[in-house]
């Protein structure tokens, strides 16, 4: 019962907003949506703690929902530890997204609208994370489209947000595109799509090929290619990510949940339930760990040098989801989910802290126009200085530190254990960590610190957000401070074996066999563990493919490669925006085509545009002016319009008079008359 209403709170929330909320008003569908969002929260932490920390697991059944030869399909929850993991992360941040929505969006009309759309994104994810087969996550995946293309362009009357709406929506289908011909290709292999059924026969089918082309191509790697092509969509990994930044034309609280608990993360959450698939594809690990380091790299360097206060933040996600792949190519699935688990609290703090400071400055979100503001808003400045110390990462090694530290680091000691070639990953993590910090500082000081640049007028009235908004942060800014320290032992330390033992139900053969040998190898991984973690036995090092091989001691410069990168950051972020703030200006003068690259974003929409937009649009008008225009409507539409003159003309006859229809009668009996009376004549000319 527990679990079946944590799922379906949050829909009949978004039912009764959505379906009466003009009846009951925008005050109680508020109350309603948010006072169920936080129940389901308060029973997804016992859950957490029964599942998680305990001993239980569960397979709930719904109701048989497809049967069609050899499909046969049921509607059920599957609660284990990764899921209870998830529950926690999308009710806790979605609830309190809730809470801070009712301060944020108190002037707009069409809230309980808002509202509703915003409970059917937390069900939709909700149904994504308790899948029990592919078609079940398929269902939350495209509810998680859908409800993120009703978010993003909630302000509709918007064209930048109606444009970003559908650019999200395009692209995810992109994405989407693969990952239904992943499953397609899964139920044709195995013959089914249950978990349980797929996770038991995908060691056998490691190594086997197919023809494709007239080539042999390996099964399993076009397998976990193609569903791998919808994480990189639905996670906004490079190539598929240019959606991401402009979902901030959305609400600012709407921005906090898809990047921070919902939408973004659901790539991540695929890749690790699939895991005993992805474990017989080393070739797919390979190119997850490649896209992961390069997005983290790629997203720092953009947001280096963005002015609205959303979009650094978005390029931030951007780049930390980056960090998460990353750990999943080494097969540090467990690291790749506490950093998943410990960004929701840090940047949801930042987003919402982003809101508090964008409130306070009367919609006003370019950091040029900023400055001088911790004054004036001492408690937001203190909110998104603790999220900040946990997004770079602060902490002492064998020490602890905030929340970044203990995950994100993690990853990086990871990436360098598993003996990649040249060291890509790490060095390529590393190099973003100490953008990270710039970044993040950058945005402190330029919003917070320093003259500010802000009207007169603004800059006066600027005032603390409400009680309602700020209670939110507080809440989130304690899961930024502890989360890490906590939980750190259960996803990559001591108990991390014990822990992620659960992850997949019992009897799913191969599938607990890959995820207890990983998170057994994971646990000697991390710099917090010291020499108390055990050795990992050769099964769990093959399993983790060389992730925790020799790392039981990893080198000291390793452990301190990212708390390095971390204060040079800050350090190069101090001197350029307080120490000599004239030095952005002189520095983007002197390498201005690398600043105008940057700000640019890589160019990516510029090229997508010239290769994909304007192709699609001159075959569009093409098809619509020379197909349509000058074969249908010359042919078709030409023949209907000759009949219609016709028949014009002919209608003219119809004048309405009696006598014109008498003359025409005696016309037509005269010349019967005529025919029969001289057939002779008539013969005669017709020969």
């Amino acid at each position: 019962m527990i679990y079946t209403a944590i799922v379906f709170l949050p829909l009949i929330g978004a039912l009764v907003a959505g379906l009466f909320g003009r009846v009951l008003g925008p005050r109680p569908a508020e109350i309603i949506t948010t006072g169920l969002l936080l129940t389901a929260a308060a029973l997804s932490w016992i859950v957490f703690v029964r599942v998680g920390l305990g001993t239980e697991t569960a397979r709930v059944p719904i109701m048989r929902w497809i049967t069609s030869g050899e499909l046969d399909v049921s509607w059920s929850l599957r609660i284990d530890t990764l899921t209870a993991v998830m529950l926690v992360v999308v009710t806790s941040v979605s609830s309190l997204v809730h809470l801070y929505s009712i301060g944020y969006m108190h002037e707009d009309e069409s809230r309980q609208r808002f509202f509703s759309y915003l409970s059917l994104f937390t069900f939709a994810m909700l149904m994504l994370v308790t899948a029990d087969n592919l078609l079940q996550m398929f269902f939350g995946w495209e509810g998680v489209g859908l409800a993120s293309y009703l978010l993003i362009g909630f302000w509709y009357e918007k064209p930048s947000a109606s444009a970003a709406a559908i650019k999200a929506f395009v692209v995810n289908r992109v994405g989407d595109f693969g990952f239904a011909l992943g499953i397609f290709g899964v139920f044709f292999l195995f013959g089914s799509i249950n978990f349980d059924a797929i996770f038991a026969a995908a060691p056998g089918a490691k190594g086997a090929t197919m023809n494709f082309l007239g080539m042999q191509v390996d099964v399993m790697t076009t397998l976990t290619l193609l569903l791998f092509m919808g994480a990189m969509g639905k996670s906004a990994q490079l190539l598929l990510h240019t959606w991401l930044p402009d979902a901030m034309e959305g609400p600012t609280p709407v921005s906090a949940l898809i990047h921070a608990a919902t939408m973004v993360t659901a790539g991540v959450f695929m890749v690790a339930r699939l895991s005993p698939l992805f474990e017989q594809a080393p070739l797919t690990l390979q190119v997850v760990t490649a896209v992961g380091a390069a997005t983290a790299f790629f997203a720092a360097t953009v947001g280096l040098v963005q002015n609205d206060i959303k979009r650094v933040i978005a390029y931030s996600t951007c780049s930390q989801l980056g960090y998460m792949f990353a750990a999943l190519g080494v097969s540090a699935y467990g690291a790749g989910i506490f950093h998943l688990f410990t960004h929701a609290f840090f940047k949801a703090l930042l987003f919402l802290g982003a809101g508090s400071v964008i409130h306070a400055m009367h919609h006003e979100q370019d950091m040029r126009n900023m400055g001088g503001l911790a004054p004036k808003i001492r408690f937001t400045w203190a909110m998104m200085l603790i999220g900040t110390l946990a997004l770079t990462g602060v902490g002492i090694p064998h020490l602890g530190g905030f929340a970044g530290f203990h995950s994100k680091d993690a990853i990086i000691e990871m990436t360098h254990a598993a003996h990649l070639p040249y060291d890509y990953a790490f060095w390529m993590l590393v190099l973003a960590a100490f953008m990270t910090s710039f970044y993040s500082w950058r945005l402190m000081f330029m919003t917070f610190h320093g003259k500010t640049r802000a009207e007169p007028d603004t800059y006066k009235h600027a005032h603390e957000s409400p009680a309602v908004m700020l209670i939110p942060l507080a809440v989130l800014a304690v899961g930024a401070v502890l989360a890490g320290f906590i939980f750190q032992p259960y996803f990559i330390g001591d108990l991390a074996a014990a822990f992620w033992d659960k992850s997949l139900v019992a009897g799913t053969g191969a599938g607990d066999a890959v995820a207890a040998a990983t998170a057994t190898a994971l646990q000697d991984v991390h710099h917090a563990v010291g020499g108390a973690g055990h050795a990992a036995p050769a099964a769990a090092q093959g399993a983790a493919h060389g992730a925790a091989h020799g790392a039981h001691h990893p080198p000291e410069w390793v452990m301190w490669s990212a708390t390095i990168a971390m204060i040079a950051g800050f350090a190069l972020s101090y001197l350029y925006y307080i120490a000599a703030p004239w030095l952005p200006q002189a520095t983007a003068r002197a390498f201005r085509p690398l600043y105008l690259f940057l700000l640019n974003k890589w160019y990516f929409d510029e090229l997508y545009d010239l290769l994909f937009v304007r192709p699609a649009f001159a075959i569009g008008r093409m098809l619509w002016k020379g197909g349509d225009g000058a074969v249908i409507d010359g042919t078709i539409d030409g023949t209907a319009k000759g009949v219609a003159w016709t028949t014009g003309k002919v209608v003219k006859l119809q004048t309405g008079y009696v006598y014109h229809y008498a003359f025409a009668m005696l016309i037509g009996v005269a010349l019967l008359i005529s025919y029969f009376m001289f057939p002779n004549i008539t013969g005669g000319i017709a020969k």
